[in-house]
């Protein structure tokens, strides 16, 4: 495999009192055009940490002013060679508190809250179609470690590596 920047991030669930999940229509690549959580890179000359990455991410773009304790890491998502263009390390986080308005337009794009069932009809990265939000709802009240080898010639390759959940038989 050719080399490619490594970048870390962060990904945002949030949801509003009807247990909607906030999404953002990306108005700038990675994803552009598509539905996706809100999140960011991390800040790795600073040596933030991804609990700290997801709580600046959210106040930058959804402005809400949590602590970092109401940030709950759902799972860590490796992808290798994602659109033949970096590798990714993802800290997913759900945020605890329920979000009672909708956050304003943001220069990453537009936020909408949409049901669980919504989200299949989305136009959404084909990663997270694939695995990442199944994965997201069946430990959200655990944990999971995933990584997908993308490949150029066929379906990629996914990994459940660990996975701790009540509700969970994989």
């Amino acid at each position: 495999m050719t080399s490619l920047p490594y970048k870390i991030g962060t990904l945002i669930y949030a949801f509003n009192p009807a247990d909607e999940v906030l999404l953002l229509q990306r108005a700038k690549a990675p994803n552009l055009g598509l539905w996706s959580p809100p999140g960011g890179k991390l800040e790795q000359g600073t040596g933030e940490s991804p609990h700290h990455c997801a709580r600046r991410e959210a106040f930058e773009e959804m402005e809400v002013d949590l602590p970092v304790e109401e940030f709950h890491l759902v799972g860590v998502v490796s992808e290798r060679g994602y659109e033949h263009q970096a590798h990714w390390l993802m800290f997913l986080f759900e945020i605890k508190a329920r979000l009672k308005r909708l956050p304003p337009r943001h220069r990453e794009g537009e936020f909408r809250f949409f049901s669980r069932s919504a989200i299949d009809d989305l136009s959404i990265p084909r990663t997270d179609r694939e695995r990442i939000w199944p994965w997201f709802w069946r430990h959200r009240n655990g944990f999971f470690v995933a990584h997908c080898d993308s490949t150029s010639d066929g379906p990629d390759v996914w990994q459940l590596l660990q996975t701790t959940s009540p509700d969970c038989s994989c």
